[in-house]
């Protein structure tokens, strides 16, 4: 499976699950990964409890529930790799047009990199192999 083609055709919606160094788990919608030409999965995400947790533990679920009914999508198993807080790059990705008054927030944001461990399916447990 292509990812980069995957999640650039599908539409659907994403959970993006963390948890503490004690193992407390946190579940945050997100919108679909950036798959750069670093070959890392990254998201663009604001200085709340899903990046807080990552600083604890670099690991992470992604869970894509593809639009149109059934229970069809993927499963993407990360681990963090770097974390970058560049407003023009994060600027360029984002698809969310920045509302009056979100001049302070802007500066909070944070592309955070992770390499995908794993990939399978929605349901069940088998693997899919990745270009």
């Amino acid at each position: 499976m292509d990812l980069k083609t995957y999640f650039t055709d599908t539409e659907g919606v994403g959970v993006l699950s963390t948890a503490d160094a004690s193992g407390r788990v946190n579940a945050a919608i997100y919108s679909k990964p950036h798959l750069l030409d670093d070959g890392y999965a990254s998201f663009i995400m604001l200085n709340r409890l899903t990046r807080k947790n990552l600083q604890d533990n670099p690991y992470a679920h992604y869970l894509f529930l593809e639009k149109g009914g059934g229970y069809s999508g993927v499963r993407l198993y990360l681990e963090k790799v770097k974390e970058l807080q560049d407003d023009e790059l994060i600027a360029q990705l984002s698809k969310r047009k920045k509302k009056s008054g979100e001049q302070e927030k802007e500066s909070s944001r944070f592309l955070v990199s992770f390499t995908i461990t794993k990939v399978i399916k929605l349901i069940g447990d088998k693997e899919i192999t990745v270009e």
